[in-house]
C-alpha cells in the first residue's frame, strides 16, 4: 500500500519520456520506492534501498556506497532492529509526512520520527550520505546524520548535544550478517577532559584518550594524515568530534562487531578499501590493562610496568602477570614540601574522567597549579603542538598509560622528594663535580681517539662509507671490493616523500620511519630513513646496503639505492603495495583475505628466501630478525624478507657467531642467542618457526593470551592431545586441507625445539613443506610456558642466572 497524489503535469510528462535520463535521489509523496528500487545520490555516490547482508534472509532498508563496488559497504541501516521477514515492502510517506516502510497488512514503520505534522515533505539521499526529510520550505525536519548506526561518514558529528541532552553514538552490528544493535558502543564521556570510550556492556574496552589538537592522545596514527581534518568542538551547544575531507577520497569511520574502530578510504588510483588507522591497535590499547600508576608498552619484555616512584600493589599476582591491582606510592606525598615532577615522555595520557582542565598561560603556571593542591597527581599541556591556554591536571590514580616509540605526549607525574634522585644537595654537587671534571676528560679522550682514527681511515683510504660531492658514491669493506650503489639525492627524496609528510608514513620500523615516495618518472619507492637517535650506526647501515645490493632472489626485497645527505642516511627500497604481513594474520578484518593457500604460498616463499640466505646465496646469511613485521608483500602477495640491518654474514665453513650484544624481538628469539649470544642458522629457523605458527593461527607468539603459555606451548599441548588442527585462524578453517596444514604446524613445531641440534635446517624445511615424506617427532619447544623465560618464583634471577659471555638481561635490547 502507499500513498499517492498526482504529479504535476510538467514533472509527468518529464517523467514519461525520460524515465532514466537521471538518478533518483529524492521520494516525494507521490513517489514509492518498492523491494528491488533504490534511490541514488546526486553524483551517485550513495544508494539508499531494501538490502540482506551476508547470508540473512531478512530485508532492510539502509545506505551504502555505490561508488565503491564490487562488494556493498553499508553506513546505516534504518530498522536493524526490526527487520522484514519478506521483499514486500514499500518505502513510502505517509499522511504525517514522515517517512515509513509499509507492508500490507502491517502497521506502517517509521524511518524517520519528526515531530512536525506536515503533508509536503520530500527524502533526499545527498551525496555525503546523509538522508534528509525537509518540509516545502527547504527545511531540515529529521537527517540520518543524527541518528548513526555503526559508521560515521565525513560532515557527521558523534558526541553530545547540550540542550537536547542527545547523545549520538555508533554501536556495532550484531556480526557480518546481522545489522542488529552489536555488543560494542562508542560513546563520550563529557566529564573531566572530554574523551570517547568503546564499552561492551558496562565494560570499558578502549579509550580514545583526551584531544591534543591534531587528534587524541590514544590514537596518534590520526596526526599522520593530511588528507582528513579532524574537528572536536566544545561549546555551549554540544561536545562533537567530526572529520573532513581535503582530496578527492572516499572514507568511512567504522566500529566493527569485535569492537574495533576503523578509518577507511577509498581512492580511485587504488581501487581498494585502505585500512587507515585503527584502535585498539595492541594490547597495550585493552582499557586499564596495567591497572593504576604504571604504564604499558607493548614492545617490552614484560609490558606492564610502575610508575617511577610506585610498586606493584599485589607483588605476588604482578610476577603472575595479573596487572590489573596497579601500583602504589613507594613514597607519600609531602603537599609541596619538596614534592617535584618526574617527566614522562611520548605516553597516551591517563584517564581523564577525574582531570581538570586549568586555563594557563605556560608550563611553569601548570606546575604551580598542581602543587596548590595536595590531591594533584600529573600535569600536561592540553595541545601536542603548544603550550599555553589549557593544561590538565590529575587527582588521584593515574589510569590506562601507554608508551608509544614517537607521537606521544608529554606527562608530568607528582613524586615525593626523596624519589627524585636529582633533587637533593648532595646529587647536585655530585652531578657538578661530574660536569667539571669527567666530563671534559672524558671529551677530551674522545677528541683523541677521533683524530686517531680520522688519521688511520685517511690512510686506507676507502675503508668505510664516503660520499663524494658531485658523483656517485661507493661502499667498501676490507673483505669485498667496492660495489657501486645509486645514490638518490636528498631533495629528490624529500619531493617524493612530500617532505616526509605524515601521511606518507608507512610505519615505524626496527631502526626509523618508512615512508611511500612516488619519484619523478612515476616509480614508487619505500624510503627508510634512519633516525637520528636510532642504535643503527654507519657501520649497520653500510651492512645493510652492502647486503641487500648482493642479495638477489625472488623472496627478498629489492634494494633501488641509498641517499647519504649530511646527518640523513636512507634506504630506498621498491614499493610494496600490500606493506607487511602482520598488517594482515594478525588484523581481524583484513585476516580473511588470506586464505589456506595464499598463507601455505607465503610459508613456502618465506622458506625459501631464508634458504637461499643460509645455502644458496654466495655469502651466507643470518639474517637475526626474523618476524611478520619484517615480511612485505607484493601487489600479488608474494612474501619477501626486508630489513638486514642485524645480518650477520658467515665465511668459509664457519657454523656459529657469538655476540655479547643480542639485538632482536622477544618471542622470536631462540634460546641459545637470547641467553648465551650464540647465532647460527638454526637462530633463524628457529625464527621461522615461531613465524610459521603465526601465520597458521592468527595470532602473535608474544601476545597470546594465556598467563601460563605462550603460542608455542599451546600448538604442542594440541599436538600432544591430538588437536591441533585447533590451532587454526578460524576465519579459514572451510578452506583448508587437513593434511597439509597438520604437516605444517608438525614442521613448526620442529623448527623451535630447545636444542639447535634437534631443529632442522632450511633445506630440509622446505623439503618438507613441499613433499609429503616422513617426518620425525617434535621435541617440546622452548619457552614452551611463558614462565621459563622469565621465573618470578625463582630465587636467583634470569639474569644471574645466565650472564654467559658477560651477557645480563639489560643488554637484551627488544625491538
Amino acid at each position: 500500500m502507499a500513498f499517492h497524489i498526482s504529479l504535476p503535469n510538467s514533472l509527468l510528462i518529464l517523467t514519461l519520456l525520460f524515465p532514466s535520463c537521471t538518478s533518483i535521489d529524492t521520494i516525494i509523496p507521490s513517489k514509492s520506492i518498492k523491494d528491488g528500487e533504490t534511490l541514488i545520490s546526486g553524483a551517485g555516490t550513495f544508494e539508499l534501498g531494501f538490502f540482506s547482508p551476508g547470508n540473512s534472509t531478512r530485508r532492510y532498508v539502509g545506505i551504502w556506497y555505490k561508488k565503491a563496488p564490487p562488494e556493498k559497504k553499508y553506513v546505516w541501516v534504518a530498522n536493524r532492529d526490526d527487520p522484514l521477514t519478506n521483499s514486500s515492502g514499500v518505502l513510502s510517506i505517509g499522511p504525517d509526512g514522515n517517512l515509513a516502510v509499509l507492508i500490507v497488512g502491517w502497521p506502517a514503520f517509521p524511518i524517520t520520527n519528526a515531530s512536525t505534522v506536515v503533508n509536503s515533505t520530500s527524502a533526499t539521499l545527498l551525496d555525503n550520505g546523509n538522508l534528509v526529510l525537509k518540509d516545502n520550505q527547504d527545511r531540515v525536519l529529521w537527517q540520518s546524520f543524527d541518528y548513526p548506526t555503526d559508521t560515521m561518514l565525513p560532515g557527521m558529528k558523534i558526541g553530545l548535544n547540550r540542550k537536547t541532552g542527545m547523545m549520538k553514538v555508533l554501536t556495532s552490528w550484531k556480526s557480518d550478517d546481522d545489522p542488529a544493535s552489536g555488543d560494542y558502543v562508542i560513546q563520550l564521556d563529557p566529564r573531566g577532559s572530554p574523551q570517547f570510550f568503546v564499552w561492551k556492556g558496562s565494560d570499558a574496552v578502549w579509550r580514545s584518550g583526551p584531544w591534543n589538537g591534531p587528534g587524541f592522545s590514544g590514537i596518534p596514527l590520526m596526526n599522520r594524515q593530511n588528507v582528513v581534518t579532524y574537528h572536536f568542538t566544545v561549546d555551549d551547544q554540544g561536545i562533537y568530534f567530526s572529520y573532513d575531507l581535503n582530496g578527492p577520497i572516499l572514507s568511512r569511520l567504522r566500529l566493527d562487531s569485535s569492537g574495533n574502530l576503523q578509518r577507511w578510504a577509498w581512492q580511485d588510483d587504488t581501487p581498494r578499501w585502505t585500512p587507515f588507522w585503527w584502535a585498539p591497535n595492541d594490547q597495550c590499547d585493552e582499557f586499564e590493562k596495567c591497572g593504576a600508576n604504571s604504564c604499558c608498552d607493548v614492545n617490552r619484555a614484560v609490558m606492564c610496568e610502575c610508575l617511577q616512584g610506585f610498586k606493584p600493589k599485589m607483588p605476588e599476582a604482578w610476577n603472575l602477570h595479573d596487572w590489573s591491582g596497579g601500583c602504589d606510592r613507594r613514597q607519600g606525598l609531602a603537599c609541596g614540601k619538596g614534592d617535584g615532577f618526574k617527566k614522562m615522555e611520548n605516553v597516551k595520557l591517563p584517564d581523564t574522567s577525574a582531570a581538570r582542565v586549568a586555563r594557563v598561560s605556560g608550563l611553569r603556571e601548570c606546575r604551580d597549579e598542581c602543587l596548590k593542591n595536595c590531591s594533584c597527581t600529573a600535569y600536561a599541556s592540553a595541545d601536542i603542538e603548544k603550550w599555553g591556554g589549557e593544561c590538565l591536571i590529575w587527582y588521584g590514580d593515574l589510569i590506562d598509560l601507554k608508551l608509544y616509540s614517537d607521537d606521544g605526549m608529554d606527562l608530568y607525574v607528582r613524586l615525593a622528594g626523596s624519589e627524585l634522585a636529582d633533587s637533593s644537595p648532595k646529587r647536585k654537587k655530585l652531578v657538578l663535580i661530574l660536569v667539571l671534571t669527567v666530563i671534559p676528560g672524558t671529551l677530551l679522550l674522545f677528541w683523541c681517539g677521533y683524530c686517531l682514527y680520522k688519521r688511520k681511515y685517511q690512510k686506507k683510504g676507502n675503508a668505510g662509507l664516503r660520499l663524494r660531492e658531485g658523483r656517485h658514491d661507493s661502499f667498501s669493506t676490507e673483505s669485498e671490493k667496492s660495489s657501486e650503489m645509486p645514490l638518490f639525492n636528498l631533495v629528490d627524496v624529500v619531493i617524493a616523500t612530500d617532505h616526509f609528510s605524515q601521511s606518507n608514513k608507512l610505519g615505524e620500523g626496527g631502526f626509523g620511519p618508512v615512508y611511500k615516495g612516488k619519484l619523478r618518472n612515476g616509480q614508487q619507492i619505500a624510503v627508510k630513513r634512519l633516525s637520528r637517535n636510532s642504535g643503527q650506526g654507519v657501520e649497520e647501515f653500510k651492512n645493510e646496503v652492502v647486503l641487500i645490493q648482493q642479495l638477489q632472489h625472488r623472496n627478498l626485497v629489492k634494494i633501488l639505492g641509498c641517499c647519504i645527505q649530511g646527518e640523513e642516511k636512507m634506504l630506498i627500497y621498491e614499493y610494496m603495495q600490500n606493506k607487511s604481513l602482520d598488517s594482515f594474520i594478525f588484523d581481524e578484518t583484513k585476516a580473511a583475505l588470506l586464505d589456506w593457500r595464499k598463507r601455505f604460498d607465503i610459508i613456502i616463499g618465506i622458506a625459501r628466501g631464508v634458504l637461499y640466505l643460509h645455502h644458496d646465496s654466495r655469502l651466507r646469511i643470518i639474517h637475526r630478525d626474523l618476524k611478520a613485521s619484517n615480511i612485505l608483500l607484493d601487489d600479488e602477495m608474494n612474501p619477501k624478507i626486508s630489513d638486514f640491518g642485524m645480518a650477520r654474514i658467515f665465511s668459509g665453513n664457519q657454523t656459529q657467531g657469538n655476540t655479547n650484544r643480542v639485538v632482536g624481538t622477544y618471542g622470536y628469539m631462540s634460546p641459545e642467542y637470547a641467553i648465551d649470544g650464540l647465532f647460527s642458522v638454526k637462530s633463524d629457523v628457529y625464527s621461522f618457526g615461531v613465524l610459521l605458527l603465526e601465520i597458521i593461527s592468527g595470532k602473535r607468539n608474544n601476545g597470546y593470551h594465556n598467563p601460563d603459555s605462550n603460542l608455542m606451548g599451546h600448538a604442542w599441548e594440541l599436538w600432544n592431545e591430538g588437536r591441533s588442527l585447533e590451532l587454526l585462524d578460524s576465519v579459514i578453517t572451510d578452506s583448508c586441507p587437513s593434511g597439509e596444514v597438520l604437516r605444517c604446524i608438525h614442521v613448526g613445531l620442529l623448527c623451535v625445539q630447545e636444542n639447535a641440534i634437534n631443529r632442522p635446517t632450511m633445506l630440509a624445511v622446505v623439503s618438507m613443506l613441499g613433499n609429503e615424506t616422513a617426518i620425525p617427532p617434535p621435541k617440546k619447544p622452548a619457552y614452551s610456558s611463558k614462565r621459563n623465560f622469565f621465573d618470578s618464583d625463582s630465587s636467583t634471577s634470569w639474569a644471574e642466572c645466565h650472564s654467559t659471555n658477560g651477557l645480563t638481561i639489560t643488554e637484551l635490547r627488544v625491538r
